[in-house]
């Protein structure tokens, strides 16, 4: 997902991040905790102050800001370092039924954007 908005240091934003081809990704815990372990480390180091989120299936929404700098900025280190974790523990785990799947559509889904280069979160 892109961001176009420009965003002021301490304003107060509704974000929504989806992935890729609403592909239902946080069904599994261990998804939906590398989410919060990254949101917890932007808190904690990045003067991220959320103040309400919730995690869907295929998505994510946040209300919260960014204090002393661009949200933007940090959302989109955000997502690509999320992206990448999420991908590698797919790629990683013997359980997940739906493995080859995933990883196929996230690779099909970067093919149609030169931005991305092996998958498109």
């Amino acid at each position: 997902m892109s961001e176009y908005r420009i965003t002021t240091a301490d304003e107060l934003y509704f974000v929504s991040l989806t992935v890729v081809g609403w592909v239902d990704v946080f069904t599994r815990n261990e998804y939906k905790d590398i989410l919060i372990k990254n949101l917890q480390y932007c808190q904690q180091n990045e003067k991220l102050e959320i103040f309400s989120y919730v995690i869907m299936s295929n998505h994510i929404h946040l209300v919260c800001r960014r204090l002393d700098n661009d949200l933007k900025e940090l959302l989109g280190r955000f997502k690509s370092n999320s992206a990448k974790q999420i991908i590698k523990a797919i790629e990683d785990n013997p359980h997940e039924s739906r493995k080859e799947w995933l990883l196929y559509l996230y690779n099909y889904f970067a093919k149609a954007n030169k931005q991305f280069s092996k998958n498109h979160f």
